[in-house]
Formats: structure tokens, C-alpha cells, sequence
């Protein structure tokens, strides 16, 4: 009788010490190389080759085993306003593409309209992260998360905040000015400001930045209409608007693509063309503004590079480096529902 065929046993993992040797150099050059901290240690060339043998063995670093050594456990806890927004999905993917390069993960966590307070969204977050993003957040909103001692990147926030390991910004003031410049030079003098209810830094600093670009050219009258950020109570704030007594105005500057939706259904509504009768601008640039008809002139956020610029800045404070420093800019996207105001329009 023939005996059973023996089992091969599963060929060894390779190791960093396989790595080390296929390449020639150390194991602890191994090390800075595939943790991404070679720079200024160790030349290009090596690091290519460690790479390119790490690739040939089918290396994989043993995340446990670093986690435990490092104290680490390679999550990122990213916190935004809401999950519905496709604003904060990109961001999401954004930041997770990077953290996916450096072996981390991310756990997204909404919390409420972005004003909080912000649950603690585990027994103890120290234990089981590394560090928190948070995008659009209002300033006491993240008290309970920067108690657990974690470092804080904070995404599209006030400046002035204290507490926070790193910033990333986008030039939000730019965007609104270049909205305003777009109108003004269109022609049009009598503005209402659609403006979200939400009270966080991003939306303040877009009432100022209008408010001034408008207030500097004479003649110009704008008035200032909130609203929740959804379309229909977009659509009430800018029928309330355009019901009012005195001139019609003929432009209607909105906060958002949202906000900016309900805006040009309460023309319609009201038996109003966009643009004809009355100019329509959003601010986000989401997948709505070229859904609607006329599609909306809007300012174009980078929202996957305020992500990824997140999550390298997190990095970074957890390596000891400095963040990258500076804002990221945004610019108009000039489509159908802004035109120069019609002669009626100017005079009614």
C-alpha cells in the first residue's frame, strides 16, 4: 500500500533580513527605506534597490509586530461634518490613498452639522489610534478627542485655534472674491448673500471675504439670507429673498452647490430664468453643479488633496517633521447660470 504524499510545507515569509542581504546593505537601511524616513540618510540609488528587492521577494513588513514596537497601532481616525456631502467622501479618499502607501488605515467618524461635540468614538481613542484629522470642524467640537492626548490635524479651520498638531487650508477667502470679481465685472450691482446656518470658520470667512469684495465697489447692495444646508431650505431662503420688497437683485451668491440648487428652483418657481433674470453662483464644486440645468458656476475645491496634504501632515507629526505649510488654492469654475444682468433686471 502507497503512503499518503507528504505535505509541502508553506515556503518561509521572507524577511527583512532576506531584503537586507538581496540588496547589500543592512538591515537597518532596510528599515529607514521601506518606513519612509531614508531621506538624508540614505542615497536614491539604495533606496531603489531595497525597494526593487523588497518587490522581488514579496516582502511584507509585519504591521503587528512594528505596532507593538512602536507603540503604534497605524490608524487615523478622520472626522467630518456629515457623510451625505460628496465634499468630505473625497477628502476621505484622498487621505486614505496616502495612508494606504505608508501602511495605515483610516476610520471615518461622522459628527453632527460639524459644530459637534464629537463623541469619543471608542472606549479609550488613545488606545486604538494614532493621531485624528478633522475636516470643517468647529472649534470646541473635538474637546472630548484632543483630551485623549492624540495629535490633532485639523483640515479647512480657523487659524487661530489653539491645540492643533498641523493645519491644512484651503484659500477659501480667494474663492469668494473670485466669485464676487466674476459679478461684479458681469455688471451686477444688487446682490443677496445665500449663506449657511452652519456657524464653522469655512462659512464665516466666505461672509466676510464676499461681504468686503462687494462693500469696496460703490454702488453695490447685498443682503444676507441663512439657511440649512439642504435644497429645500435653500429654495425658501432665496424665495424669501427674491419676494422681498424694493429692486429685485440679480445675482444670488450661495454658500454651496447645495444651497445654490435650491437657489435656481426658487427662480423657476418664480418665473425667473437663470441667467437671464437672475445669476446663480455655488461654491464646492460637486457632482451637482453639472447636474442642474444651467449648469452652476462655482469655486472648485481640491477636496482629495485636502485629504491627501491631511493625511501627510499627520505623518509628518508623527515622524517629528514639520507639516507642509501653506494654503491650497481653489479657482472659478465659470458655466451657464452666471451671464450679465438683463436691462429689466438692472432698473426693476
Amino acid at each position: 500500500m502507497t503512503s499518503a504524499p507528504q505535505s509541502q510545507p508553506a515556503p518561509a515569509r521572507p524577511t527583512s533580513r532576506d531584503v537586507a542581504r538581496a540588496a547589500g546593505v543592512s538591515q537597518a537601511t532596510v528599515s529607514l527605506v521601506l518606513g519612509d524616513k531614508w531621506r538624508g540618510r540614505v542615497s536614491e540609488a539604495t533606496a531603489e534597490r531595497v525597494r526593487h528587492a523588497a518587490h522581488e521577494l514579496g516582502y511584507q513588513p509585519n504591521l503587528a509586530a512594528r505596532s507593538l514596537r512602536l507603540g503604534r497601532t497605524r490608524t487615523a481616525l478622520l472626522v467630518v461634518p456629515a457623510l451625505t456631502n460628496e465634499f468630505f467622501a473625497r477628502v476621505y479618499t484622498g487621505a486614505a490613498a496616502v495612508a494606504a502607501e505608508h501602511g495605515f488605515g483610516v476610520v471615518l467618524y461622522p459628527s453632527p452639522e460639524g459644530t459637534g461635540p464629537a463623541r469619543d468614538p471608542f472606549a479609550s481613542a488613545r488606545a486604538s489610534l494614532d493621531g485624528v484629522i478633522a475636516s470643517s470642524m468647529a472649534a470646541g467640537a473635538l474637546d472630548v478627542l484632543r483630551g485623549a492626548g492624540l495629535p490633532l490635524v485639523m483640515l479647512d479651520s480657523d487659524p487661530a485655534d489653539t491645540g492643533v498638531a498641523a493645519r491644512v487650508n484651503l484659500d477659501i477667502a480667494d474663492g469668494m472674491r473670485q466669485v464676487a470679481e466674476h459679478l461684479l465685472a458681469l455688471g451686477h450691482r444688487r446682490f443677496v448673500h445665500l449663506a449657511s446656518a452652519v456657524d464653522t470658520w469655512t462659512f464665516a470667512v466666505r461672509a466676510r471675504a464676499l461681504h468686503d469684495a462687494l462693500g469696496a465697489v460703490p454702488g453695490t447692495s447685498v443682503r444676507t439670507v441663512t439657511a440649512p444646508l439642504d435644497v429645500q431650505a435653500g429654495r425658501e431662503g432665496a424665495e424669501h429673498a427674491l419676494g422681498a420688497s424694493g429692486p429685485r437683485p440679480t445675482a444670488i451668491v450661495c454658500d454651496d452647490d447645495i444651497l445654490a440648487a435650491g437657489a435656481c428652483k426658487a427662480a423657476r418657481r418664480l418665473g425667473l430664468r437663470v441667467p437671464d433674470d437672475l445669476s446663480v453662483t455655488g461654491f464646492d464644486d460637486l457632482a451637482l453643479a453639472t447636474a442642474v440645468e444651467p449648469e452652476l458656476t462655482t469655486v472648485q475645491l481640491p477636496a482629495e488633496q485636502v485629504g491627501e496634504r491631511g493625511m501627510a501632515a499627520l505623518l509628518a507629526v508623527l515622524d517629528g517633521r514639520p507639516a507642509e505649510p501653506g494654503s491650497l488654492p481653489v479657482h472659478l469654475v465659470a458655466r451657464g447660470s452666471s451671464a450679465p444682468p438683463s436691462a429689466d433686471g438692472q432698473h426693476s
